[in-house]
């Protein structure tokens, strides 16, 4: 553990933002056709009933508007996008010392075979489209747990992917899931036996190299009846002046009585739009769990989505969101409560500086016949200058009287006693600043695996000394 801690403390902008060699994106192809779309199926191998799905989907995406709400989008232009890239020849290799030398460093810097060794149940990396790395530990597989990266997931079973796959969130639902339906590629699968208890997390890291590039993982998972699971997500990519974007989608299945926990620290660079879709549907007596870190990308889009279909089923979300300078972070949580005495709580909080915008917007939607439902919901946002923004976009819909309904926000800067009690503790006025921007996302951050939570509150340190403030 002191050596993941350890690249923790020395992670900085440049090791996030500096890219490879992209010799291997010579030829590759700007622009979505039916053409492109085919090729994909046609490179994976893939089953009839996946290309004629990513073809639906292709239709529905060139009809599909864009969002009717949130950040601007203008600047994204879908002819100036590269939806498929492999990193050279490169296999999905089961061991680190297999993946090619460059990439294998990238993964190095960012702490990712170290952090394996240490406490992971399995990991898995993908780069640009491919996963490179994909590996789960033994003593799991000998109770039949699952874990792959979706185009090998796909091959090897066939009838449990298509089960599963865009069931939760379809091609229908917006127009970047449609996209995502067309040229998905990579991604995790995931599938926890009934009753099995996977006691260590599971993580996957997507990482974007080249530039003007689009990567669309699918995370697929599915816990059975009494099963448990943890599973962590990091996101970043090289910086460039060029427009990049991610649009992956997760699907969570959580059967009855289970229990899954998702993490995510999306850390994309500035010139990335974020515009990722994640839902859980949730059964009787399960429980999900979403905790988020959403910094980096110029845009985000993102608002995990809990339905509790069954009753008794529950949902927390936890997250929290830095808009810098040029950057909009639009992200919260849906919540659907479809059955009877279901519960949810969703804690939010955001920051914002030098300009930056940060938009919590939520939906709670409480169905007819979700009697007894009961959620509280809390989103807080701390202004850290005087040009910053931060807006709050509840919406609600009640449908039943018998119900337990609570709804806090609040929006704060850090005030002048505040700091003057911190820095009389012998605090310069950084030191101070930093330490009640660390009390404010605490309750966040105390929530993830012990490397999460100090990379967690690290990337927020290097947010804060960007653009000369908190060093």
């Amino acid at each position: 553990m002191t050596a993941t801690l350890n690249y923790i403390k020395d992670l900085n902008r440049e090791t996030l933002d500096k890219a490879n060699s992209t010799h291997y994106m010579k030829g590759a192809r700007k622009g979505l056709s039916r053409e492109l779309v085919e090729y994909i199926s046609k490179e994976k191998n893939e089953p009839r009933w996946m290309l004629e799905h990513r073809l639906k989907s292709l239709e529905v995406f060139l009809k599909k508007p864009m969002p009717s709400f949130g950040p601007d989008l203008s600047g994204l232009d879908f002819d100036d996008i590269i939806y498929y890239a492999k990193p050279g020849e490169v296999t999905n290799a089961h061991s680190w010392d297999q993946v090619p030398e460059d990439i294998k460093r990238t993964f190095e810097r960012l702490g990712i075979p170290e952090a394996e060794r240490k406490y992971l149940a399995g990991a898995g990396a993908q780069y640009e489209s491919k996963n490179v790395y994909h590996r789960l530990k033994e003593k799991w597989s000998k109770v039949n747990v699952i874990f792959e990266d979706m185009d090998t997931a796909l091959q090897l079973y066939p009838e449990l992917v298509q089960q599963y796959f865009m069931k939760c969130v379809t091609m229908h639902d917006h127009k970047f899931a449609a996209l995502h339906g067309a040229v998905w590629s990579g991604g995790t699968f995931i599938y926890i036996p009934a009753g099995v208890n996977v006691n260590q997390p599971l993580q996957a890291y997507f990482r974007m190299n080249a530039s003007s590039m689009g990567q669309f993982e699918h995370t697929l998972i599915i816990v059975e009846k009494g099963a448990q699971g943890n599973y962590i997500e990091g996101c970043s990519a090289a910086k460039y002046e060029t427009p990049s974007i991610h649009a992956g989608l997760v699907e969570i299945f959580v059967k009855e009585d289970a229990r899954f926990r998702y993490s995510s620290v999306e850390n994309w660079s500035r010139n990335t739009y974020n515009l990722n879709t994640k839902r859980a549907i949730v059964e009787k007596n399960g429980v999900m769990e979403w905790i988020g870190g959403n910094m980096g990308s110029g845009c985000t889009m993102l608002y995990p989505c809990s339905v509790l279909r069954g009753e008794g089923s529950s949902a927390d979300h936890l997250g929290i969101a830095f808009a810098n300078t040029n950057q909009i972070q639009d992200t919260g949580a849906k919540v659907i409560h479809v059955a009877p005495n279901t519960t949810s709580k969703v804690v939010m909080k955001s920051l914002s500086k030098n300009g930056g915008k940060a938009v919590y917007r939520g939906l709670l939607n409480i169905l007819k016949g979700a009697k007894g439902a009961k959620s509280q919901i809390k989103c807080d946002a701390l202004i850290l200058d005087d040009h910053s923004v931060s807006d709050t976009v509840p919406d609600m819909k009640i449908a039943e009287n018998d119900v337990s309904i609570g709804h806090e926000a609040s929006v704060g800067k850090i005030s002048e006693e505040q700091l003057f009690y911190a820095m009389s503790r012998g605090l310069c006025e950084d030191e101070a600043t930093a330490l009640i921007v660390n009390g404010f996302i605490e309750p966040i951050v105390k929530a993830m695996p012990l490397e999460y939570a100090v990379e967690m509150n690290r990337l927020i340190e290097l947010e804060m000394e960007s653009a000369g403030a908190v060093g």
